[in-house]
């Protein structure tokens, strides 16, 4: 059995830096994407003449949460500071499904793509699964 000394010790001999940070930005990117993309979807459906005021007021009060510079939980750390922002958006979104229609999910990927080139539709997918409870 290793002690928590050589595991450690073996843990940074096989840590490379370059493996590392190509991990580090897939998973940051992946997150972000996701992020993102309830943001758009949210935006969209505000925007939208059929989503009653009390829906709109919602995403405004999602979307100024997620934007805000002080929000109510600290982001401590870059990973798990952010779930507490990712899980309001999709309160929010989930709280207001019902005016996300295909022409919002069209725009908000189109969005997407203009900024970050092709996204692979897993991530959105993900996110569109929420919507279908």
């Amino acid at each position: 059995m290793q002690t928590p000394k050589e595991f450690l010790a073996r843990f940074k001999q096989g840590l490379e830096e370059i493996k590392f940070l190509n991990l580090l930005k897939a998973i940051v990117r992946k997150a972000s994407i996701k992020t993102i993309y309830v943001g758009l979807l949210l935006f969209h459906a505000y925007q939208r003449t059929e989503t009653p005021l009390w829906a709109k007021r919602m995403v405004l009060g999602t979307l100024a949460y997620l934007l805000a510079p002080i929000d109510a939980i600290p982001d401590l750390s870059p990973f798990i500071g952010f779930t507490d922002d990712f899980g309001l958006l999709m309160f929010g979104l989930v709280s207001i499904a019902g005016y996300v229609n295909q022409d919002v999910r069209l725009s908000a990927r189109t969005q997407l793509e203009k900024w970050f080139g092709t996204v692979g539709d897993h991530d959105l997918l993900e996110v569109e699964e929420t919507l279908r409870l």
